[in-house]
């Protein structure tokens, strides 16, 4: 026998509960043969019929907010006070109630953002719910008498027996044209005072990664601007590249210099703030602005006073907006910063949601949570869009610990790392990359033929430089070959440190890599290097721009580049001396 509940502000007679049970019988071959009767003045006016986990609500109080509603999102705007009573009274005539069955589930208990709900038993693992203050959440725990819902918004107006609804959809963002230059939260309202948001579109922010049918192989170089990485760990468009190390040794730098380096180029850029303060997010925001990088990019940000849920959906947020680019032909670069607070958040909501904790207390599938996010960044085939979503994720570690569990598990999942070692960046050595943690595994695929040619070298002299220091640092008679790698490697060093938020071109990049790895500045004092390769980038501006720009256009350096740059490189060192 079903279970029927009729709520209404006045009991029924004997003629109308039999049409209720009837009416039960054909749609859902109901055998109950009689109704619960509650009497509930709140609804006003009307009744809601229950059984078989669907509610039918004829309630005064539903048309009501169904009538909301719909002049809430109403598009009709008149200066005319007039006027727009008009419309809005036009729209209260059209006004049609909706008439379809809905899924209505109880509050249990509200705590630390968790909500346990009954009666929603066909509820699935991350669908939208609706409460009835107005605010939304997501199903993250499915148990055999009540579901657990984390909840997206303020928990004021939410009590025991406040009503859930289910909307039979996943938690969506918009998308679209606008919101770039747009700041907004992890559910992609705007955060920047700057007006609603006219989005193209919405996209589930869960979605599953596309097989490899649907991906091309990474090939296109995405320059980031920065010396050191494109010639040493080049990044190539639809790649995952992880930026490590401990706090404060410039990983977010490196992010917002590869972001400002995609000015004119086309390319995308969404930066996605997890757990961050709101302060270091307006700085980022700054820095795009003053810079004129602003509109094409977007800020997601989940705030560290934001709820542990909201920066839990936050990078997914950022890759649905990014994927909606990506399936449209577009290049796009995100940046999740930082992974680390994203662990911790979900820790948070496992722990509250009381399922079993595992390893330094994260759950069991913290693995898959970072896999499944990233595995949607892919370089896309024609058929499929023909764009691309790069990733650079950022792990915070404890003391240098690349080990440890959250590092490792990233580690595993993109296609390489940039490991920013603290002792250089204290010495002055920035950005502050450690060459011999650091690699990218697509590699020369993901280099201009410039840069290939002209970094071939580069890594192996550091390499050396690196061994031959440690070896020699208690030492002092060195033989002649030792102590000119010594040099080199110093110089090089020096060649490779680069001002943050001054991103440089593949010309200069490829003319500096040049001048380095031929030796052309190991007779020049280590003071004078940097000042000399200014020099040398000025002349060449001035009085050799054809050259530069053929590097640009062609992506190559020929002979007779090559040549000029060496020329102009000894004129240099003559008014230098």
């Amino acid at each position: 026998m079903s279970r029927c509940v009729l709520r209404c502000v006045e009991a029924p007679d004997a003629a109308h509960r039999q049409r209720l049970l009837q009416f039960l019988r054909e749609r859902h071959g109901a055998a109950a043969e009689e109704l619960e009767v509650c009497i509930d003045p709140s609804l006003i006016g009307g009744f809601t019929l229950t059984a078989d986990g669907y509610t039918y609500d004829y309630s005064v109080r539903c048309r009501l907010r169904q009538m909301e509603d719909t002049l809430r999102h109403s598009e009709t705007v008149c200066e005319d006070p007039k006027a727009m009573a008009e419309a809005m009274r036009q729209e209260i005539r059209s006004f049609v109630p909706s008439t379809e069955p809905v899924e209505l589930g109880a509050v249990e208990e509200v705590s630390d953002g968790i909500v346990t709900v009954s009666g929603l038993p066909r509820a699935v693992y991350g669908e939208q719910v609706l409460f009835d203050n107005g605010e939304q959440g997501m199903v993250m725990d499915l148990r055999r008498d009540s579901v657990g819902v984390v909840l997206l918004g303020e928990s004021e107006g939410i009590g025991e027996g406040s009503e859930v609804r289910r909307t039979g959809r996943t938690v969506e963002v918009p998308v679209g044209e606008g919101l770039l230059g747009r700041v907004v939260d992890a559910l992609g309202r705007p955060i920047d005072d700057l007006g609603p948001v006219k989005p193209d579109g919405y996209r589930p922010v869960e979605r599953e990664a596309g097989g490899v049918i649907t991906r091309e192989p990474v090939s296109v170089p995405l320059q980031t601007g920065i010396l050191a990485i494109d010639a040493m760990v080049p990044i190539g468009r639809g790649q995952r590249e992880l930026i490590v190390g401990d706090r404060q040794t410039g990983k977010t730098a490196i992010a917002v210099d590869a972001m400002l380096n995609q000015k004119d180029t086309g390319v995308i850029c969404i930066y996605v703030a997890i757990g961050q303060k709101a302060s270091s997010v307006a700085r980022v925001q700054e820095t795009l602005r003053k810079r004129g990088a602003m509109g094409h990019c977007i800020i997601v940000s989940a705030a560290a006073g934001d709820s542990p849920s909201l920066q839990y959906i936050a990078p997914y947020a950022g890759a649905a907006m990014g994927e909606y680019f990506m399936e449209h032909g577009r290049d796009v670069l995100i940046v999740y910063d930082d992974l680390s607070k994203h662990a911790v958040a979900y820790r948070t909501l496992s722990l509250l949601l009381k399922r079993s904790p595992g390893r330094e207390a994260y759950p069991g599938d913290v693995f898959y949570l970072h896999s499944r996010l990233l595995e949607r960044a892919c370089r896309l085939t024609k058929e499929y869009g023909g764009g691309s979503m790069t990733a650079l994720p950022i792990i915070e570690t404890q003391a240098g610990d690349v080990s440890a569990y959250i590092p490792t598990n990233v580690i595993s999942i993109t296609d390489g790392q940039i490991y920013l070692e603290s002792g250089l960046f204290f010495s002055g050595q920035r950005p502050a990359i450690n060459v011999g943690l650091s690699v990218s595994r697509v590699g020369g695929a993901a280099q201009t033929r410039a840069i290939k040619k002209t970094a071939g070298t580069l890594r192996i002299d550091l390499a050396r430089f690196r061994e031959l220091e440690v070896f020699t640092q208690f030492s002092s008679d060195l033989d002649r070959a030792t102590q000119q790698t010594l040099d080199h490697g110093r110089r090089l060093l020096e060649l490779l440190k680069q001002p943050q938020y001054h991103p440089m071109p593949v010309s200069r990049q490829a003319a500096l890599l040049y001048v380095a790895t031929q030796g052309l500045l190991d007779d020049v004092p280590l003071e004078k290097v940097a000042a000399l390769t200014d020099a040398l980038m000025e002349r060449l501006e001035m009085e050799h721009g054809e050259v530069l720009q053929g590097i640009e256009e062609t992506g190559t350096l020929s002979g007779m580049a090559a040549e000029t740059i060496r020329s102009a490189l000894l004129c240099c060192k003559e008014n230098l001396s």
